[in-house]
């Protein structure tokens, strides 16, 4: 049987066995302590016996010899008698006192331990009764317990008190002998605990490890897709109460768990749609504005191609020297570049954009922007004043994506700056903050008014005037730069121009 260290048998092994050697001890630490209880008990009792057949013996040698008190120490029979019951009883030393305090009997050397005796002594004439008293200090069996013991009763003759006897008894030998007993307990605690622990073990393997480990192995080896495992636990305790809530909750998981693939499968498709329905959206957006731009590059390709025509005409004319018709065939060619150059522009931005993301510099996509819009009529009163002065200016995006929320914001602040409003510039500057760069779009328009902040990014949300806007623009813009973990904002103050702030994070 294998017990690894952090096992649930290991820990179960290591609490049973303090508990029962726990429980021992303490048990025999009682049982020792009422066995020296009762061991000094009958010591005591032993020394009142002891004291009561001196007191009839010292009587009976007082009236029937007709002896005093002070003769007995004399009289060596008597004397040979009471060593005689003193090493039967155990006792180390006896001593008798008359009324006056005067030994008059001892079978130990004097000094201070006659003091001790002659006050017990004294006590027990004075009470008249039996009396006793612990003295000294040594090791008991478990812990300090007291060395000796005195014990004095009062002696009388035909019921007058003549002095007292007392009796001393050295305690060591009975700790001794508990000592002794204690170590044959010790080896019995010893063999009850491996006995205790032995069954313990194989009891709580039977009814609490063994149905554990089957309910982990089972856990454990489960898989996605494999048939639901049957629990099979008839005990009605709490490991048969855990075992049939694992299979409750196993058949729960297996239930949620295809409830929750039929929930992710419809937010898959959801997702996709929403997404389609995004991308139609921006795309809508986009063609609006192609709209706005082809109209105004419709004006700006008809100046050119006016010019074309007419130098054509003085060319088939013929009467040019060579010098002139140079002229107005480097002319030719600069307008049609100029066409040219407006129409790859405008086609460039109505392609469909690839959703790739890569490194793209926002001054660039800025600088791009604004020589699209330079041709339109509705930019052709409005000053440009870009401002990039950010050190850091590539981020990772769609460079197409943010061109269109450029455009947008340059649109709508060319459509805030209506004709009676002077001068009509818009400033559009960078600047790094923190790990991200800040792209301000400034104006001269009339502003936005307070109670409009807030719902300016909303969708189909526009102050225009019904055709000349869908309420998408900002919207989109909002969306955009939210997937790349950017954010728009808009600041104003009445009749002094709006600004729309944007944060995208760099590279």
């Amino acid at each position: 049987m294998r017990f690894p260290i952090y096992s649930l048998r290991t820990a179960v092994v290591a609490h049973l066995s303090f508990l029962i050697v726990a429980a021992m001890l303490l048990t025999n630490v009682v049982m020792i302590k009422f066995a020296e209880k009762e061991l000094i008990k009958a010591r005591l009792q032993t020394g009142r016996l002891f004291l009561h057949t001196l007191g009839q013996r010292v009587e009976h040698e007082i009236t029937g010899r007709h002896k005093n008190l002070t003769d007995i120490e004399t009289d060596a029979l008597i004397k040979k008698d009471i060593i005689r019951l003193l090493h039967l009883s155990g006792f180390s030393r006896a001593t008798i006192f008359n009324r006056d305090g005067i030994r008059v009997f001892g079978t130990g050397p004097r000094g201070k331990a006659d003091r001790e005796v002659l006050s017990i002594c004294r006590e027990a004439m004075d009470a008249r009764e039996y009396i006793f008293r612990f003295s000294g200090t040594t090791w008991g069996v478990i812990w300090l317990a007291p060395e000796m013991v005195n014990m004095s009763a009062p002696v009388f003759c035909e019921g007058r008190l003549m002095g007292a006897a007392t009796v001393s008894a050295n305690l060591t030998p009975l700790y001794e002998t508990l000592r002794r007993t204690e170590k044959i307990v010790l080896i019995y605690i010893f063999l009850n605990t491996i006995i205790l622990v032995l069954f313990g073990i194989f009891l709580l393997s039977r009814t609490v490890v063994r149905p554990i480990h089957r309910l982990v192995r089972i856990t454990e080896e489960f898989k996605e897709g494999e048939p639901f495992p049957h629990l099979v636990e008839s005990s009605r305790n709490e490991i048969g109460r855990l075992s049939r809530s694992l299979n409750m909750m196993l058949r729960r998981l297996d239930e949620n768990k295809k409830e929750l693939k039929a929930h992710v499968s419809s937010l898959k498709k959801a997702n996709q749609e929403i997404r389609m329905a995004q991308d139609e959206i921006i795309r809508s957006e986009k063609l609006a504005s192609l709209g706005r731009l082809a109209t105004g590059v419709a004006h700006e390709i008809g100046n050119p191609t006016g010019i074309v025509l007419g130098y054509l005409e003085l060319l088939r004319a013929g009467n040019l020297n060579d010098e002139e018709k140079r002229d107005f065939l480097e002319r030719i060619e600069s307008e049609i570049t100029r066409i040219s150059k407006i129409i790859r522009q405008l086609l460039d931005f109505s392609r469909p954009g690839t959703g790739e993301y890569k490194d793209t510099g926002i001054h660039g996509l800025i600088t791009e922007t604004l020589s699209m819009l330079e041709p339109q009529s509705m930019m052709a009163d409005i000053k440009m004043h870009p401002v990039l002065k950010a050190d850091r200016d590539i981020v990772f995006a769609d460079p197409n994506q943010l061109k269109q929320v450029f455009l947008n914001i340059i649109m709508n602040a060319g459509d805030a700056m209506v004709e009676n409003i002077t001068p009509k510039s818009l400033t559009i500057t960078t600047v790094n903050v923190g790990d991200s760069i800040e792209v301000r779009f400034a104006d001269t328009g009339p502003g936005i008014q307070k109670e409009e902040l807030d719902h300016i990014f909303d969708p189909f949300y526009t102050t225009k005037e019904p055709g000349k806007g869908t309420g998408l623009g900002l919207s989109i813009c909002y969306r955009i730069l939210e997937g790349l973990g950017g954010s728009v904002r808009a600041e104003s103050a009445p009749r002094q121009g709006a600004e729309i702030v944007i944060e995208i994070p760099l590279r």
